[in-house]
């Protein structure tokens, strides 16, 4: 209660053992009695404070037992555990009070039974919470490197166009695509049958010293080389440096003992006009099957054969293109 609370007129002196003293008795006061208070003599109009639930509303309040001076004041009955309280009322038995009846929440199946919370609902939704958490932080570090990329390449780094590393596999294939020396031969070399025999006569031979083959213009007459080192099998052009007396020529090519079925072509192409050797000098070439290794070529003066002709170098080279 505020001390506002006390009502008007109250002495600020006001002593409600005023009686024991001397000055107090002068004035008036007097010991308590049965039947009122104590203290200086007059209306009171000071507030009692009550016991909660002392007071019912719309009955008149009831003055709590007092004991004379000097007297024990009277027993209450003890309160039973569980009894209700005689002083007390509840709210709900006072007008505007709280209501009586509780309405029960109904969820729905179950023969309305009630139901405890969603765990389900609530653990979905916490699955979606750190679902969503996860994708913001994917897109945040995607993001962060699309960026530092183009920082990257805004800061001055190497241009797309400039030059850059060549991976292992990159060198080794560009290794296996270079062209690697393939065995030649010249004269001196080959094996010689059937009436041919080197000669230095006429000029123009490449050959070491100008020398080269004679005798090559009879049935029978054949020359022989035997390539070493083939890199693996397949298909190789062989090339070979002749010369003709400005008239055309051919020959037959054996390849590891089987014949070719096109003929080693030796045109005049240079144009020399007839039993002119020196100015028919000239290159053709033909495409040979090789295995890997070691292999026998043989160029032969077959029947059907033109066979009039000098040779003086052979080489072979990848590939079928002349």
């Amino acid at each position: 209660m505020a001390p506002a609370d006390n009502g008007e007129g109250t002495p600020a002196d006001d002593d409600p053992f005023g009686y024991l003293y001397a000055d107090g008795q002068a004035a008036g006061a007097t010991p308590p009695s049965g039947g009122g208070g104590y203290g200086y003599p007059g209306p009171r109009s000071y507030h009692q404070v009550r016991p909660v639930g002392e007071r019912q509303y719309g009955q008149q309040p009831q003055q709590a037992p007092t004991a004379a001076y000097g007297q024990a004041p009277p027993q209450q009955q003890p309160q039973g555990y569980g009894q209700p309280n005689a002083h007390y009322s509840a709210p709900e038995t006072l007008p505007g009070g709280a209501p009586t009846t509780v309405t029960p929440t109904q969820h729905g199946g179950g023969g309305g039974r009630g139901r405890g919370p969603n765990t389900k609902g609530l653990l979905i939704g916490a699955l979606a919470v750190v679902a969503a958490v996860v994708i913001g932080i994917g897109v945040a570090v995607l993001g962060g490197d699309s960026n530092d990329d183009a920082k990257g390449g805004d800061a001055g780094g190497q241009p797309s166009g400039g030059s850059q590393s060549v991976q292992p596999s990159e060198t080794a294939s560009k290794q296996a695509d270079e062209p690697v020396d393939l065995p030649k031969t010249d004269a001196k070399a080959l094996k010689l049958e059937g009436g041919t025999a080197t000669a230095s006569d006429v000029k123009g031979a490449k050959a070491d010293g100008g020398t080269y083959v004679a005798g090559f213009n009879q049935v029978g007459a054949k020359l022989t080389w035997t390539v070493n080192g083939i890199p693996k099998d397949g298909a190789y052009s062989l090339r070979v440096n002749y010369g003709v007396p400005g008239k055309h020529a051919d020959a037959t090519i054996t390849v590891n003992g089987k014949a070719q079925t096109r003929p080693l072509n030796m045109d005049n192409f240079s144009g020399a006009k007839e039993g002119d050797w020196e100015k028919g000098w000239t290159t053709t070439w033909s495409v040979v099957q090789l295995s890997k290794g070691t292999n026998a070529i043989t160029i032969s003066c077959e029947q059907g054969n033109q066979c009039d002709a000098n040779f003086d170098q052979m080489w072979l080279v990848k590939g079928t293109k002349g």
